[in-house]
């Protein structure tokens, strides 16, 4: 009989790149990230609330739901995806109709989470908190232009 076997390893999938960047460091962060995109297939954004100290989860119960479906979806992609994950600050911080990513024309952040597709410097699609969540979303959003 004729055997033979296949390491996990010759289909691994190509590596997640995740950055974290809160309110004070999002701007150097961001930077790298933009000068690094062109290396990679997808460049995603997720806006997401800060952990709660008290109990190591998000305070928003949206943020809960749809992290873990959003790493998967992404480590699943296959895709070469760089990921920067940006905090948005305590519940006060967010609720401030001044907070910075709500004004910033480049993002216009309405909610958390938000999920957004980075293209040629801009916005080039999104997902938000109430359907950043459904896989077929993420999916779509992953593969818009790959």
């Amino acid at each position: 009989t004729f055997s033979f076997s296949i390491s996990r390893s010759q289909f691994s999938k190509m590596p997640v790149k995740y950055v974290e960047a809160t309110l004070s460091t999002f701007n150097d962060v961001f930077d790298k990230f933009q000068a690094d995109a062109p290396n990679h297939k997808a460049n995603l954004i997720l806006f997401l609330a800060d952990k709660d100290p008290s109990t190591s989860l998000s305070w928003c119960p949206d943020c809960v739901r749809a992290e873990p479906v959003i790493y998967k979806k992404v480590e699943e992609s296959g895709l070469d995806v760089a990921l920067l994950k940006a905090y948005v600050g305590d519940r006060p911080t967010w609720r401030n109709p001044q907070h910075p990513w709500r004004l910033d024309p480049r993002f216009q952040l309405k909610g958390v989470p938000t999920l957004m597709r980075w293209e040629n410097g801009a916005g080039a699609s999104r997902l938000e908190d109430h359907e950043a969540h459904i896989e077929s979303k993420i999916h779509s959003l992953l593969f818009s232009s790959a």
